[in-house]
């Protein structure tokens, strides 16, 4: 009896024991249902949903008359859900083929069993985002979604589309590193891309996904959950046109000089809006290509541009006057155990100072400094500074150098160092801050900050102007200004560059050749930089440009050789299509009248001047074809030909109004080369006999 107590008990015990358990489980499950799960759910879809981020359309940069010079175009990678809800075996079954064969067509680079291969491959996976095309173009996106099982969508097809945003530049190399770019955070930001990049980039949107097998997200609807703001656009200061001008013409001079890296920049004398800039350095390959932005981004010595600073100096404190003299001592002066020499070889003693100038005289310019500034170096150093010499002019693009000029505080400062600097050396500034100082001589004294942004636009209305801006309201006086407008036109009228001097326009600038020097080697390994830097027209200033060609080595460097014909192949361009400049163009009478015609088919002549506003009388003619006409106001004629046994004149015709004329004869046309009607066999005004051979060559 106590043992069977015993098992009862332990039973008992036993059933009770799962009875709580049971009851515990019922009510974990009440309480993850009803209590917790509202939290619980929301735990899951934190793991398993989120949402990421979705790139705006960034925005465009354009030139200043509107040409797009970077934008962003739109491309898709093509994912496919192999498991979507509405994919069935017998969907998937009975359309994979037609699938696959489309897809060939589209691509062209699989065949359709390759694709066929891989989509039951993944779908035998269980893929949820398998990709099947990167970078996919719109048009092809729109065939595609068209195509067999694509065409039920995102839940019943599994077509996956990814929207990604290519960046463009259309005119490829143009401008290059003035416009720069954006990567990845590992790398600096450069130009425009890169200063407006908040501007450009605009507000991300947002976009619901869903975390599948293999670790994956998918997005859980067709649409964005929040849709992105595109960016806005970027109107710069940039001539196209210029643009291509200076860096050709920038690419010929360091091809032929076989330089290592130069720049060329082109600047609006009354705004100090950047026209053109253009910067090429010298590949391992000997290609030439925007590398650096050598002319905000490189500061050198100099050289002899720099002595209009020093002009500036000596005429504002009164010392000089233009037409005083100076020894020039054949071109070679001793200060203490260093020696100065004049570029070019020469045998002038004593000369005006205008003279001096316009000649590049180290020794005459360097004398004057050094006369009238020795005892005071302070004060030749103010100027410098009041010039803004020392100071980064804050361009909109990134990585402009500071500017070294030294003072008398400084440890490196010695007796050489005023005589030196007062023609361009132990001192550094960047080309871009050069031509500053001299389009401020062109401005009437006023220097203007350069810059290359003149407005930030959103769907084409401004939403923020940038107006020139005054750095100097006046550099120095009009008296000075005068003396200065005289010595730089001088220079190219009987100086250092009378060699780009023309007929047609004035040009006021200065020459520069600089021997530079390196880390290493100091000045002895002879490397030179070669300059121009000026404006024009000299009488009415309109553009300034500075050209600077860095290490030419076929022998020959000096500025006026190297740098200055860049200069004058930009300013002859600008005078061939500016009408500003230009007088003869300018003045050039427009004529309203009907301009002469070629002769042709007198219905497409009616038709292309109905189309363009233009109406005359009848002028001379035969049938259906129009004879060019002698009467300025005659237009179409309306006569008809009648026919004429004789070989037509169809010289100059284009070829469809020849063959039409020759074959109305009964001729048969043999056609050699392309263009207009050079020559033809047969003479105008011989008997054209019904079927004869009449051979006509054409030319461009």
């Amino acid at each position: 009896m106590g043992t069977k107590r015993d098992i009862s008990w332990r039973i008992g015990l036993s059933y009770f024991c799962l009875l709580l358990l049971s009851a515990a489980i019922l009510w974990k499950v009440f309480y993850i249902q009803n209590v917790a799960g509202k939290y619980y759910r929301a735990l899951a879809d934190s793991v398993t949903t989120k949402y990421l981020p979705v790139l705006a359309e960034r925005g465009n940069i354009y030139s200043a008359d509107g040409r797009l010079l970077a934008t962003s175009l739109p491309a898709f990678d093509i994912r496919m859900d192999l498991k979507a809800d509405g994919l069935s075996k017998d969907i998937f079954r009975k359309n994979i083929d037609s699938l696959s064969l489309c897809l060939s067509k589209l691509f062209g680079d699989k065949s359709y069993l390759e694709y066929k291969k891989q989509l039951v491959s993944a779908r035998s996976r269980g893929d949820r985002y398998f990709l099947l095309k990167r970078s996919v173009k719109y048009n092809q996106l729109q065939s595609l979604r068209s195509f067999p099982i694509f065409r039920l969508g995102q839940f019943k097809g599994g077509l996956i589309t990814v929207q990604q945003s290519k960046r463009e530049y259309p005119l490829k190399e143009l401008a290059n590193r003035t416009i720069g770019y954006m990567r990845d955070v590992s790398v600096k930001p450069v130009g425009l891309e890169g200063t407006f990049n908040g501007d450009l980039t605009g507000v991300y949107g947002k976009r619901l996904v869903q975390k599948v097998s293999g670790g994956q997200f998918i997005p859980i609807n067709d649409e964005n959950e929040i849709d992105p703001q595109n960016g806005k656009d970027v109107i710069t200061t940039l001539d196209v046109d210029l643009q291509d001008a200076a860096e050709k013409a920038l690419e010929r001079t360091l091809i032929a000089n076989n330089a290592d890296h130069g720049c060329a920049v082109v600047m609006e004398v009354k705004t100090g809006a950047i026209k053109a800039i253009a910067n090429l350095g010298r590949e391992s390959n000997g290609y030439y290509i925007e590398d650096y932005n050598y002319a905000v981004g490189e500061s050198h010595e100099p050289g002899s541009t720099f002595k209009l600073a020093s002009m500036i100096a000596l005429l504002e404190d009164g010392y000089i006057n233009i037409k005083d003299t100076v020894d020039l001592e054949s071109g070679i002066h001793q200060y203490w155990n260093q020696t100065m020499r004049d570029a070019e070889h020469h045998n002038l003693r004593r000369v005006t100072i205008e003279s001096a100038f316009e000649h590049s005289s180290n020794v005459g310019i360097s004398k004057l400094v050094y006369q009238y500034y020795n005892g005071n170096p302070e004060k030749y150093l103010q100027h410098l500074r009041d010039l803004g010499l020392n100071k980064k002019l804050n361009i909109e693009i990134p990585g402009e150098q500071q500017p070294y000029i030294k003072n008398t505080e400084d440890k490196t400062f010695t007796r050489y160092s005023l005589p030196w600097m007062s023609v361009g050396y132990e001192l550094k500034v960047s080309p871009l801050q050069l031509l500053t100082l001299y389009n401020a001589v062109a401005n009437k004294g006023i220097m203007m900050k350069p810059y290359l942004v003149q407005q930030i636009q959103e769907y084409g209305q401004p939403v923020k102007s940038f107006e020139p801006q005054v750095i100097n309201q006046k550099i120095c006086s009009d008296n000075t200004l005068n003396s200065l407008r005289i010595l730089l036109q001088s220079v190219v009228d009987s100086g250092t560059a009378r060699n780009i001097k023309t007929i047609d326009y004035s040009i006021a600038g200065k020459t520069g050749t600089a021997q530079i020097a390196d880390d290493k080697h100091g000045y002895h390994q002879r490397i030179y930089q070669s300059s121009f830097v000026g404006y024009f027209p000299a009488d009415h200033p309109l553009y300034s440009c500075i050209v600077v060609v860095n290490a030419p080595s076929k022998g020959i460097y000096y500025g006026a050789l190297v740098a200055a014909p860049v200069f004058k192949e930009l300013s002859d361009k600008i005078y061939a299509t500016d009408l500003d400049i230009n007088p003869g163009i300018r003045n050039i009478p427009i004529t309203t009248g009907t301009p002469a015609v070629k002769a042709g088919f007198q219905t497409d002549i009616q038709q292309v001047s109905q189309s363009i506003g233009l109406s005359g009388s009848a002028g001379p003619g035969k049938g259906d074809l129009f004879e060019a006409s002698v009467n300025m106001d005659a237009l179409i004629s309306k006569n008809k030909i009648r026919s004429t046994p004789q070989v037509p004149d169809v010289r100059g015709m284009g070829l469809r109004d020849a063959i039409y004329l020759l074959e109305n004869c009964g001729l048969h046309v043999n056609i050699n080369g392309t263009g207009a009607v050079y020559t033809q066999s047969l003479n105008p005004g011989t008997l054209a006999e019904k079927g004869k051979e009449i051979t006509i060559t054409l030319n461009d």
